[in-house]
């Protein structure tokens, strides 16, 4: 990643508002956001995902920022206020909530771009020259600035931000583009089936990461054209660039470190086994998302917990973790940590092993329990004894949710339902005792 420091881009990044998107359902996450949005997912050890774009916002120099909020934002919106609440307005910083609130209509944000429209008052009031529209619920570090460059130089009047992937990744999964030797969008499909692709790089397509810098005049005039539009789904993939490519100048920012040839690390954890993946590309040696980054942190809320704690030495009972990331709070307690990601305030007892595994903050596990290629969801009390991800039958047995590439989600109210069912068994079986 390239960082720009000229005074030309600082001008660039002071006339820059940025707006996330943070309302998304992740359905595709199932019970892991049951009771919270996707950018409020817990992901790395300490962070939250909606820590990404903003860290990337501030470290590029913009800190006129706007979120906006709307499906089961409650945990979402106190992590801002107590992670970000920092900002100076006297120096006119700034990060505002904007949850859905029925402003231009009696309908919550129906689409991406509809939440905008609904918030134009608000772009109007800071008067920036440029909108810079990200996505919340991606885990990446990027320089904005430099986009901001390529698109005032082009005098673009929108620009995607895009990145280079396997046209088999990319097939039903991104919104694609097409483009000529000048970057110029010449087509866009929203998860086509067979995505175009580049001439410059065979077997590979370009994929939308959901980030979008605008005109702000052109992006008003965008949002208003489209919330007249009765077939319109008002979201940018589907309707707003499509509807812009052809009679307007709309570029593609290629997202890539021109000096090392390498692609960026750019991940959508909107899936089970996605969300695993980027969590465990942490405990990697050398990891491709580095997080101790000193000149581009990632900036967050943490409760101030104690240090983490490895306890007893005995022959048959030594609490340690290797190849494994162990936040504050934690402790290992006589029991052996592999290959695994534990959050903070985590307690594992002794005789148990926790192996390829993301355990989320303030869970508890008993005694002789085996863990392998799991998620625990937050707040689990794993009883003693219990194995998960060591027989598949037993998993769906209890109702754990088993994703696509094997790995097992807990969660508390899995284990509730689990501990109400075993109650209710032993209480038929002590009925049938006694009407024998």
């Amino acid at each position: 990643m390239i960082t720009s420091s000229t005074r030309y881009v600082s001008q660039l990044t002071r006339n820059t508002l940025a707006l996330i998107l943070a309302g998304g359902k992740g359905s595709r996450l199932f019970e892991l956001t049951q009771s919270q949005a996707k950018p409020a997912l817990h992901f790395g050890g300490k962070f939250r995902v909606i820590d990404f774009p903003l860290s990337n916002c501030v470290n590029s120099g913009i800190k006129q920022i706007g979120v906006m909020t709307q499906y089961k934002a409650h945990s979402l919106i106190r992590h801002l206020a107590r992670g970000w609440g920092h900002m100076n307005r006297d120096l006119g910083e700034f990060v505002e909530l904007l949850p859905a609130s029925q402003q231009h209509s009696e309908c919550w944000y129906e689409g991406t771009a509809n939440a905008l429209f609904q918030n134009i008052e608000f772009i109007r009031e800071h008067g920036p020259k440029y909108v810079l529209v990200l996505s919340g619920d991606h885990v990446y570090k990027m320089d904005y600035a430099d986009m901001l460059a390529q698109h005032a130089e082009s005098g673009a009047d929108m620009t995607v931000s895009c990145i280079e992937v396997p046209v088999e990744d990319a097939a039903g999964t991104f919104g694609v583009m097409c483009v000529d030797k000048q970057n110029r969008i010449i087509n866009f499909h929203e998860k086509p089936s067979n995505p175009c692709v580049l001439d410059d790089r065979p077997g590979y397509t370009l994929a939308s990461m959901g980030n979008y810098v605008f005109n702000t005049e052109f992006l008003i005039q965008q949002l208003l054209k489209d919330a007249q539009n009765l077939k319109s789904e008002h979201d940018f993939g589907k309707d707003i660039i499509p509807a812009s490519i052809d009679h307007n100048k709309v570029l593609a920012f290629r997202f890539r470190d021109i000096e090392n040839h390498q692609q960026p690390y750019w991940r959508d954890v909107g899936t089970l086994d996605s969300f695993y993946k980027a969590n465990m590309d942490l405990i990697n040696i050398t990891p491709q998302l580095n997080i101790y980054d000193e000149h581009w942190p990632i900036w967050t809320h943490q409760k101030q917990s104690p240090p983490a704690k490895f306890i007893f030495n005995d022959p048959d009972r030594k609490g340690y973790a290797v190849d494994s990331t162990v936040s504050g709070g934690c402790i290992i307690s006589g029991a052996s940590i592999n290959k695994s990601l534990l959050f903070s305030d985590v307690h594992v007892h002794s005789y148990s092993q926790v192996e390829e595994s993301v355990v989320l903050p303030k869970v508890d596990i008993g005694r002789n329990v085996k863990i392998k290629r799991a998620i625990i969801d937050s707040a689990c009390k794993i009883p003693s004894g219990m194995q998960i991800g060591i027989n598949q039958a037993d998993d769906i047995a209890r109702g754990f949710r088993i994703s696509q590439d094997g790995i097992v989600l807990v969660t508390p109210s899995m284990l509730q339902a689990l501990e109400s069912r075993s109650q209710a068994t032993e209480t038929s079986k002590v009925e049938a005792l006694l009407q024998t």
